[in-house]
């Protein structure tokens, strides 16, 4: 694979306005969007403009887009079963009837969450848990017509992913068992959540899939395999799964009748850190199977994988498909917190068929200490063909696009300073997905929890 030179932040910013708001990239970007012309738009140029100040100091967005507030945390919940929970975060969309969209917004609430996911009869795995998630119904205009608490009881809902069923998987970024922290039920798990129904069904956490601080999934369309990540806070870092199922042909409630989990291991590469250059390629990866996936006594990746050990990276996060490959993120790695390098975000692909795994892109900062744009977590696939990428790093905080062109563009900022004015800080973007008509944005912003619907010339 050819690999090109590190891009400039500041120089691609610089002609939209936008120089020092914060990332650069290097690498195949290209890659992204190949083998799949559903999953890659043709069209998109290099962004859209300078992000314009916004009057109300809340978002900032290029000529052209304008934003709607969808709910904000402590705000009562349409259906009455409470306030808005707190700490939004990962977050997919679902086609409704009569043109109007399903949102499934997952809650990362622990025990000392301002508002907690409303323990609604019927939904609830565990009256200990703060977490879960809530669905909102969107109309054509962009319109809030109904919000309702989906799933509670579960504990620190980061992110998930969508099933090619049309349904939520959402993840638990917790160890915590039963008696720890208030709870009266072991966490750590993934739960399925259908954003149309409102059967009053108890969850049932989906046990075969791991019990780990899990982050993100992503499910092949073709086979049905859950690819995890797993976002560990210590050493020794998390993994990379797979799952595989013993119903592949998925549907509704397929992933309860168990299945395999596998870990990723390449060879002699013991902390993916360690790779440094964009393009690189690993052939034939190997999966192990995990001992023990419902860590009863030690966190899987503690766990004993025999002689050729497995692989490990940090902060593994944001993981989506798209064409035939899964990609998953890697939002830093710092040798100071063990860590084998340092880096400031990589994204990688695997590609089933080959068994092949890639580093696309790397992250680097610019010489602004201020924004230093590192730190990706939640990505998807932008209509325009390219990438949206939600910053969580230090500084500002953003919304950036990649180009199929290689360029950076900013598509959000959030203005607004949950600090103070000597030191101003800004909450995180997550959930970032589009409308299945392509036509609206939707993104939260983690703190203060806010949900928004983003139109314009896309």
């Amino acid at each position: 694979m050819s690999v090109s030179e590190p891009v400039s932040r500041r120089r691609l910013l610089a002609a939209t306005g936008a120089a020092g708001a914060g990332i650069a990239f290097g690498g195949a970007v290209d890659q992204l969007f190949a083998g799949d012309a559903a999953a890659a738009p043709t069209g998109g140029g290099d962004g859209y403009g300078p992000l314009l100040p916004d009057p109300e100091g809340v978002l900032d967005l290029p000529r052209g887009f304008r934003y709607t507030i969808l709910s904000r945390e402590g705000e009562p919940l349409r259906s009455g079963e409470g306030p808005v929970p707190s700490h939004c975060d990962g977050m997919s969309t679902f086609p409704g009837s009569n043109g109007r969209t399903w949102l499934v917004r997952n809650h990362e609430n622990r025990p000392d969450a301002e508002h907690r996911v409303p323990p609604v009869k019927g939904v609830t795995y565990d009256p200990g848990g703060f977490g879960g998630c809530t669905a909102l119904e969107v109309d054509p205009a962009g319109r809030l017509r109904a919000e309702r608490v989906a799933i509670a009881g579960t504990a620190v809902n980061c992110a998930g992913g969508p099933t090619p069923w049309r349904t939520w998987l959402t993840c638990e970024e917790t160890e915590d068992k039963a008696g720890t922290g208030g709870y009266t039920k072991d966490h750590g798990f993934i739960f399925e959540v259908d954003p149309y129904r409102r059967d009053g069904t108890v969850p049932e956490p989906l046990t075969a899939m791991g019990r780990f601080q899990h982050e993100a999934v992503a499910v092949d369309p073709r086979d049905g395999v859950v690819y995890e990540t797993e976002d560990a806070f210590e050493k020794p870092f998390g993994l990379f799964y797979r799952f595989l199922p013993d119903k592949p042909k998925g549907g509704r409630g397929s992933l309860r009748a168990g299945g395999r989990l596998e870990a990723l291991r390449v060879p002699d590469v013991p902390d993916l850190s360690v790779v440094r250059k964009p393009g690189t390629v690993f052939d034939h990866v190997e999966w192990a199977k995990v001992p023990d996936p419902l860590a009863k006594e030690t966190p899987i990746r503690f766990q004993d994988f025999g002689s050729r050990g497995i692989t490990h990276a940090q902060k593994l996060e944001g993981c989506y498909w798209g064409g035939d490959r899964v990609y998953f993120v890697s939002s830093y790695a710092r040798k100071a917190e063990g860590s084998r390098a340092d880096h400031f975000g990589q994204v990688w692909s695997y590609e089933p068929s080959r068994r092949r795994l890639t580093l696309v892109i790397v992250f680097g900062p610019d010489t602004d200490v201020q924004t230093p744009g590192d730190s990706p977590d939640n990505i998807c696939l932008a209509p325009q063909g390219g990438l949206m990428v939600c910053e969580d790093g230090a500084g500002a905080q953003h919304v950036f696009g990649v180009t199929r062109r290689r360029k950076i563009y900013p598509m959000a900022r959030n203005r607004q300073n949950i600090g103070t004015d000597d030191k101003p800080e800004w909450g995180e973007f997550a959930g970032v997905t589009f409308s299945p008509d392509n036509r609206t944005m939707f993104v939260n912003v983690y703190d203060p929890g806010m949900t928004f619907a983003i139109t314009g010339p896309w």
